[in-house]
């Protein structure tokens, strides 16, 4: 379980320090956003779903008193 935590929590590393020389462009306005500020929102609402996903599947969370 650890290696797959661990893998989805460099998923959203690679998309925002990766990637991003990749979307550095204004062009195409998505959302009234141009496409490097698009891209930023984009990866911090992944990352707080990619977060959510490995809090729910890391087993020690089992019986939380926040659920």
């Amino acid at each position: 379980m650890r290696k797959y935590a661990q893998v989805l929590l460099i998923i959203p590393f690679i998309g925002m320090c990766v990637l991003l020389p990749i979307a550095n462009r204004i062009e195409p306005y998505i959302l009234g956003m141009p496409f490097l500020l698009f891209w930023i929102v984009l990866w911090m609402g992944l990352s707080s779903l990619v977060l959510f996903i490995v809090y729910k599947l890391d087993p020690t969370n089992e019986g939380s008193e926040y659920e």
